[in-house]
């Protein structure tokens, strides 16, 4: 069963820990229409609403099925019709007036922080077994590490709040550094993994969850070992593999107890679909909004294992003939394929299949039952993590093609092994990891951050022309957003980052 039910409570929790209301300074008396929290913190379901309404922080913006759209800032796909301000982005077009991604980056995460903080705040009030109140913090935990996570990877050094400000003038303050940030968001994990039960995920956060998140940041921070050591614990657990279906993981009858799936945000139709107006559905499988480069369809190998400039199957005229399945699995041909709804063809020639549902078929602007889960965290993402990380320890082993085997071995892609006469050393294997990493996690919203952790976004970018012929632009100002006008004026003591 989804996680997100009963929303009308849900929706009241929510509204009960929105940031404002978060201490009785805030508050002169008691919203008519929320929940009060002096009488609210009774009960073990109190506590169950609460941490739903931290949960449903996950349903806004780059925490939620828009995560996707993060490839268009990328070398990876086009943002048609200038969603969240993306092309304009690209081409270095990026100011703290921007709006759409900027604005989204910086003020979801703190949202649902601040919800978090109220949990831990609260939840020792009531009175039940401290086993389980220590599950409920650690799944909070989680959640809060995840979004200091993606504030860190957005912006570098942010505005730390460990508890809830006691004013809103208490709340201006200024930035705390990203290792320090970092730190917290390590203690966090730590908790979350001390506490969570391992067990397979169904909905709530579980110490596989937390291990595979912890291998993530460590990744991102260079920390080799540890990155290497936290993913192996994840796969050793035994929780988790490689499901039988590519496709099914991002579709909604087939996500539920999936075995690669190690955390997602979750949804329900028709009453919890992932957009009340224009859904996932209809803005990758009806509009066609998301418009992969040639860049990212070269990518994809034949079947023999080769590249398109190696291989002998590789026809020009016939370009998705003898090619990696996962190709036509992420996207289709404009020019050749046959779609199950009228669409506009996109600008780069290719539009995204992954994560549209034609089961929901056919689309339109009254349907709200498109529910697919997106999925943050999956089990292939893990051994791609752990072959990185061990690689750029140790250098090549058995391990590492092991773990990259399993993945091109799946039910369906069933790509040949890795060459490992060919890719022996450590660079030569590194560029085959990122190559692997860009092709089985294409469209989900991975590659902006790999492309800036490894340091290439600003060589990698420049080389990418859009479809109005203009090359992409990315100076070393743009590994971090700026941050938001509207939040400088309001805090003073928020400086801007560097070149904005």
């Amino acid at each position: 069963m989804k996680l997100l039910y009963r929303m009308r409570m849900i929706i009241a929790i929510a509204l009960l820990v929105s940031f404002t209301a978060c201490k009785k300074s805030f508050l002169d008396r008691n919203p008519l229409d929320q929940i009060s929290s002096g009488t609210f913190w009774q009960t073990e379901d109190d506590v169950k609403m609460a941490l739903a309404g931290c949960y449903r922080q996950l349903q806004s913006d780059f925490l939620s099925y828009r995560r996707v759209w993060l490839d268009c800032l990328s070398d990876n796909a086009f943002a048609e019709w200038g969603y969240f301000n993306m092309p304009a982005m690209t081409i270095g077009v990026t100011s703290p007036t921007s709006g759409g991604a900027v604005n989204m980056a910086y003020y979801t995460p703190y949202r649902g922080i601040a919800n978090c903080n109220y949990f831990l705040e609260n939840v020792d009030k009531v009175p039940i077994e401290a086993d389980k109140i220590a599950v409920y913090k650690g799944e909070v935990r989680f959640l809060r590490a995840m979004m200091y996570f993606d504030l860190v990877d957005f912006f570098g050094d942010v505005i730390l709040y460990r508890e809830t400000p006691e004013s809103a003038d208490a709340a201006k303050i200024a930035k705390s550094s990203k290792a320090e940030v970092l730190a917290f968001i390590h203690e966090d994990i730590d908790a979350a993994i001390g506490s969570l039960p391992e067990v397979a995920y169904a909905g709530h956060a579980v110490k596989g969850s937390a291990t595979a998140f912890k291998s993530r940041v460590l990744l991102y921070e260079q920390k080799w070992p540890e990155a290497a050591s936290y993913a192996l614990q994840t796969i050793q657990s035994g929780k988790f593999s490689i499901a039988d279906n590519y496709l099914g993981i991002f579709l909604t009858a087939t996500q539920g107890g999936n075995p690669e799936i190690i955390f997602s945000t979750q949804y329900l139709g028709p009453t919890n679909p992932t957009a009340f107006t224009e859904s996932m559905d209809v803005q990758i499988g009806w509009y066609g909004c998301i418009n992969p480069y040639q860049d990212l369809v070269d990518e994809f190998e034949c079947t023999d294992g080769l590249s398109i400039s190696e291989s002998p199957l590789y026809n020009p005229t016939t370009p998705f003939a003898n090619r990696d399945p996962r190709l036509v699995l992420n996207m289709r041909r404009v020019a050749e394929e046959a779609w199950p709804e009228p669409q506009h063809p996109g600008q780069t020639g290719y539009v995204m299949r992954k994560y549209a549902d034609f089961s929901h078929a056919p689309f339109s602007y009254a349907k709200t039952d498109s529910d697919q889960d997106m999925v943050s965290i999956r089990y292939a993402d893990v051994l791609l993590m752990y072959a990185e990380a061990k690689n750029e320890d140790t250098g090549p082993d058995a391990g590492i093609y092991d773990a990259l085997d399993e993945i091109r071995s799946r039910p369906g892609v069933n790509m040949p092994p890795v060459d490992r006469a060919k890719y022996n050393t450590k660079e030569k294997l590194r560029e085959f990891i990122r190559h692997e990493r860009r092709v089985e996690l294409a469209l989900e919203g991975h590659r902006y951050f790999d492309i800036k952790r490894w340091g290439i976004a600003h060589t990698k970018l420049p080389t990418i022309v859009n479809p109005g012929g203009v090359h992409l632009v990315f100076e070393q100002k743009h590994y971090k957003f700026p941050f938001p006008q509207a939040e400088l004026d309001n805090n003073p003591e928020l400086k801007q980052n560097d070149g904005y």
